[in-house]
């Protein structure tokens, strides 16, 4: 509409970094920043962090890139802030959605006290999305990630399930809710869901399910 140079694009290996080491990680990062190199660039297509990332492979792209065409921290977004990367960023969008709700909140009438919120995905957009949405007062009673969900009707603890998940890499076991499945969790009783990990998660088979009054997506979730 206002013809902005600003495109996108989706790029990845299919595997599963949770089964590889970090030495590993580093190596088929490397190589495959080495293969897409002439597709990327400060002026063309800029990587940044997204499933099964982070910022340690935001810093393994911007060094490989930089060995190929000399130091370019604008490579890469989502790296760490002593590489040249931005304050607040790993927070930023799920941030968003936390600030979005507080908007909708009042233009619904709904008490952010009192709400009960669900969110489906607990990785660099949902477990941010649903630290900060507690933070200003919501009950938030089940999240899950690639590994399954947590159920708790009287509110999760966020920020110790946040510190669990980054030293297990993953929400099960945790000892503070139980064990629940994506389709459970979608269907909950709620007052606000937030999609935040995949897209097309809600369909025409499990639209019908939902229960929430409100959905409030992070990853495009919906599927026409």
């Amino acid at each position: 509409m206002v013809d902005l140079p600003y495109a996108g694009a989706k790029g990845g290996v299919q595997v599963g970094p949770a089964q590889l080491s970090s030495s590993e990680l580093n190596r088929l990062t490397r190589r495959y920043t080495q293969n897409i190199e002439h597709l990327i660039g400060p002026n063309r297509d800029i990587p940044a962090p997204d499933m099964g990332t982070n910022a340690q492979t935001m810093v393994w792209m911007m060094d490989t890139y930089g060995q190929l065409h000399g130091h370019t921290p604008a490579i890469v977004t989502g790296k760490p802030v002593e590489t040249g990367g931005s304050l607040g960023r790993e927070s930023a969008t799920g941030r968003g959605q936390a600030y979005l709700l507080q908007e909708v909140a009042i233009d619904l009438g709904l008490n952010t006290n009192a709400a009960k919120v669900v969110v489906q995905g607990f990785g660099s957009v949902g477990a941010w999305a649903a630290r900060l949405i507690h933070d200003v007062g919501c009950r938030v009673i089940a999240v899950s990630s690639v590994d399954g969900g947590l159920y708790n009707a009287a509110g999760l603890d966020i920020a110790r399930l946040q510190q669990y998940q980054e030293q297990t890499g993953g929400v099960l076991g945790f000892d503070g809710g139980g064990q629940i499945s994506n389709h459970e969790l979608l269907a909950l009783d709620c007052d606000v869901l937030v999609p935040a990990a995949i897209d097309n998660v809600i369909t025409e088979d499990n639209a019908y399910d939902i229960k929430a009054h409100l959905i409030r997506g992070g990853q495009s979730p919906h599927h026409a």
